[in-house]
């Protein structure tokens, strides 16, 4: 699609911000007005449409696309299945299951991911079942609904930016904790990343592999943004 505006600005609306091209308001893939908490955010993604070229890029709104589904799904209809979604991972979450005590693996997965689960168990007030092997076990009933709650109770924005959190890291416990102001990304992902990781270390890693997870990577680090991006203003 050729560029169809020069101008690109922001402006307050109904209670929040929006990306204006040439002083008309942008709406949202499902057509509803696409109005942000913070300006913030609003001036993040009027940056995307700023520096297009003159063919426009689809694949380079990535802020726009998650504030979309914010907007579309997280506050709309699908607010409900989309909570039920994101909580579903702490019965799985990847960190309570390490490899067995006796290999090399089993030490790094302690290492890194033992601190984040206690840290979790603490917050949440909860505890976790850590599993060696592959085979699942069930965490309790009182875990789960405490974390459910916790997913129930962030707004559109963070709602959208968790769901891509969890899918990116397979993590309850990683995603709730990238989205806290004090969160370290850098050492989240490589919780995120470990296994892979490890492999890579141990067996080698091909160009194409190491793509899909910079990918993965940048991805992760955006929804982070995203999710600070937005606490700048009220929620949706």
């Amino acid at each position: 699609m050729k560029r169809f505006y020069r101008e690109v600005t922001v402006g307050e609306d109904s209670g929040g911000w929006r990306v204006l091209l040439h002083g008309r308001a942008i709406k949202t893939a499902g057509g509803r007005p696409q109005v942000v908490p913070s300006r913030s955010l609003a001036e993040a993604l009027a940056a995307e449409w700023a520096d297009q070229g003159d063919e426009i890029d689809p694949k380079a709104f990535m802020l726009r696309d998650l504030a979309d589904y914010a907007i579309d799904v997280a506050a709309g209809d699908g607010r409900d299945d989309l909570v039920r979604e994101v909580a579903a991972y702490a019965d799985s979450d990847t960190l309570c299951y390490r490899a067995a005590p006796e290999e090399a693996l089993h030490a790094r997965q302690v290492e890194i991911w033992e601190p984040l689960l206690v840290e979790a168990e603490r917050r949440f007030d909860v505890h976790f079942e850590r599993v060696a092997g592959i085979i699942h076990r069930p965490q309790p009933d009182a875990t789960l609904a405490q974390l459910a709650a916790a997913v129930a109770t962030q707004d559109a924005f963070g709602l959208a930016a968790l769901r891509m959190l969890t899918s990116l890291s397979a993590s309850l416990v990683i995603a709730l904790a990238a989205l806290e102001a004090d969160a370290d990304g850098d050492a989240l992902w490589r919780a995120a990343n470990l296994e892979e990781d490890w492999q890579a270390e141990h067996w080698g890693s091909d160009a194409e592999a190491q793509e899909v997870t910079q990918a993965r990577r940048d991805a992760f680090a955006m929804a982070m943004r995203f999710a600070r991006l937005a606490r700048d203003g009220g929620p949706i």
